[in-house]
């Protein structure tokens, strides 16, 4: 049998194993996936045990996805983000990669959003990270908001073409812009925005990476203008796809990936277990 993970803290919550072992289900693969808590002082001896036991991949998360870069080889993406949630453990070396990057390009193909124009992104944390990197390497102008100015000028410097921007700018930028991504936890489990309506635009496609509630109050008001709305949710199934493809090498079954992860965002929605 086969074993892949998640380490972080915390983890028991995540939906993740659900996900994954839908996909295990699916094709037939006999394998498990497990979650794990280390103190934060063992992590290195929580990665050489997992390779020790022959775990074959694990994800990562809060808190360790930078923390994890001293324990691999981390891909050019992976390196120029600066953060990694998959780790793979099938060559000689551990190797890291940033498949949250992969998640905001594959959700945006999903939903055939060009990604050839102006892009504001919102937060300049890891998810703000992730997102402004994949546009970027996928032709797409970004301009990045924070509320700490001075972050966003910081991440823009990294990027070729980028701008950085204190919130002050946001309205202002939306009016040309194509694409809008929320990459801050504003929305997360209470109804308030980090863009003012008013600002909001038919022409834009909106990712919000909040996935709980599936339906943000970013996203209502902004397909109340006729934008193109992309939930969290999206972002989600799509890392965890570039995740198992990476790991076990076969195509994802992604219909039914995608179908249990909805099944469990509603279930969480309407506050059942």
């Amino acid at each position: 049998m086969q074993v892949f993970g998640l380490v972080g803290s915390p983890v028991a919550h995540s939906l993740s194993p659900p996900l994954h072992e839908a996909a295990y289900r699916e094709l037939g693969i006999d394998a498990r996936y497990v979650t794990f808590e280390p103190d934060p002082d063992d992590l290195a001896a929580a990665i050489d045990g997992a390779r020790a036991l022959g775990i074959q991949g694990l994800n990562v998360t809060i808190p360790f996805k930078r923390d994890v870069r001293d324990y691999c080889e981390p891909d050019e993406l992976a390196a120029r983000i600066g953060a990694i949630n998959t780790l793979d453990f099938g060559g000689e070396r551990v190797t890291g990669h940033n498949t949250d990057a992969i998640g905001v390009t594959r959700a945006f193909a999903h939903h055939d959003v060009s990604l050839s124009g102006r892009a504001v992104v919102v937060g300049a944390g890891g998810a703000g990270r992730a997102a402004a990197f994949a546009l970027a390497d996928e032709g797409t102008t970004v301009a990045i908001t924070n509320r700490t100015a001075e972050r966003a000028h910081e991440l823009a410097s990294e990027i070729d073409g980028a701008t950085g921007h204190g919130l002050d700018d946001l309205d202002e930028l939306l009016v040309d812009a194509d694409i809008l991504v929320n990459a801050t936890s504003v929305g997360m489990d209470e109804d308030v925005s980090p863009v003012d309506s008013e600002a909001l635009h038919g022409d834009l496609a909106v990712l919000d990476a909040v996935y709980s509630p599936i339906e943000t109050r970013l996203l209502r008001e902004a397909a109340a203008t006729g934008a193109t709305t992309i939930d969290g949710g999206w972002m989600l199934l799509y890392q965890g796809v570039a995740a198992f493809e990476r790991w076990t090498g076969r195509t994802a079954p992604v219909e039914t990936m995608n179908e249990v992860l909805r099944e469990r965002l509603a279930s969480d929605d309407d506050g059942s277990d």
